[in-house]
């Protein structure tokens, strides 16, 4: 067991050209975790010598500074101009003498190296810093070079190994959202379940909903819409409400509260407030945000974040749950930055089967969802 000054020249300083090209590189610009990935900016030597940390290709960099040393922010600095660098004081650098400098940098990040390194902090809570005793007075392994090699290479092994898995993982999520879309294409085109003649039209139910509904049972975006079926306008079947009396007052949240803020976007539950007042409760509702039309069904009382979104009640005798899985799967992309419901979504349309349709969707739909998501859940 060495201490790590006798296996690295700590902070060296260069000598360089003012003129001379060199890559600059704040603390943004290393990647935590155990990538050890680095960019930089170019800039002049003369613009960052003084008041910056100095290094060359080869050199390893350790953020000093929590929490980015405890979130593995090192890295062995390659491909820079002229091979040589600056950068933020943050960073402690170290310049290998006669080691293989890749198993120091994942020694560097092992768990033992970081729950060590914590004993050595110095300063308030806040701005704490690992003081320079850790380069002296904590003493690392120190194997052969060529064990140090072995080593890299089946470290390397496994990180490639669960890269893979990983990205097999990611694979199989993006193929379990198409399904998901796939299924819903299918159920609003009336290819999910079978359909039974028995059932109300669906044109009899536009009637008692909407007498004034424009219904027809042949158009452009669905030419063959099976037997039973219709269209209309979602504003035929839909009523919106501005959002403006449930908006949360304070955005002081935190998960002991009973509230949730509510977001149409993917983020959906953006905290939980303590505020009893202003709560929407009548629902089931579905919320649509006006920007982006992304909308989320919504069976529990909630506030919102902001007025950028409508809250919408469908008619009593159309399935909520059916009308949320079209919207999913129908968005208006434009190119500014303009409230889609009133000018242009609520005027789309929609195909409509009947009542008890809609429902067998709705149980099919969700039966092959709580498959998928099983499968989901396991990776």
């Amino acid at each position: 067991m060495v201490s790590v000054s006798d296996l690295f020249l700590l902070n060296p300083k260069s000598e360089l050209e003012d003129n001379m090209k060199v890559g600059f590189i704040p603390m943004a610009l290393v990647e935590d975790g155990f990538s050890g990935n680095h960019f930089y900016e170019e800039r002049t030597w003369k613009d960052v010598k003084r008041g910056y940390c100095h290094f060359q290709n080869g050199d390893i960099g350790i953020a000093k500074i929590s929490p980015c040393f405890e979130n593995r922010k090192s890295t062995i600095f390659k491909n820079l101009p002229n091979t040589y660098g600056a950068g933020t004081t943050e960073l402690v650098i170290l310049r290998p003498i006669k080691v293989y400098t890749k198993f120091y940098l994942y020694l560097f990040k092992s768990d033992w190296y970081v729950k060590e390194g914590t004993k050595y902090f110095k300063g308030v809570v806040g701005q704490q810093r690992v003081h320079k005793e850790i380069f002296t007075d904590l003493h690392i392994p120190l194997p052969p070079f060529a064990e140090q090699q072995r080593i890299v290479e089946e470290i390397e092994y496994w990180f490639a190994l669960i890269d893979q898995i990983e990205q097999d993982k990611s694979d199989l999520q993006t193929a379990i959202r198409q399904t998901k879309s796939k299924i819903l294409d299918l159920a609003i085109h009336g290819k999910l379940v079978p359909q039974n003649p028995n059932d109300e039209p669906a044109s009899e139910l536009l009637k008692r909903i909407n007498p004034k509904a424009e219904i027809t049972c042949d158009n452009g975006h669905y030419p063959q819409l099976p037997d039973g079926w219709c269209k209309c306008r979602l504003e035929d079947i839909v009523e919106y409400e501005q959002p403006q009396a449930y908006i949360v007052n304070s955005t002081d949240y935190d998960d002991r509260y009973l509230t949730p803020v509510l977001t149409a976007g993917k983020s959906f539950v953006i905290g939980y407030t303590n505020e009893t007042e202003g709560i929407y409760q009548n629902t089931p509702c579905i919320i649509f945000d006006d920007f982006t039309t992304d909308s989320k069904l919504v069976d529990f009382p909630f506030k919102v974040k902001s007025s950028a979104m409508k809250i919408l009640k469908v008619a009593d005798d159309i399935e909520i749950e059916y009308v949320a899985m079209f919207m999913n799967i129908t968005r208006l992309i434009g190119d500014t930055h303009k409230r889609y419901w009133i000018s242009e979504y609520s005027k789309l349309c929609i195909p409509i089967p009947p009542k008890e349709e809609q429902k067998r969707i709705i149980n099919a739909a969700n039966a092959m969802f709580e498959k998928l998501d099983a499968i989901m859940e396991s990776l």
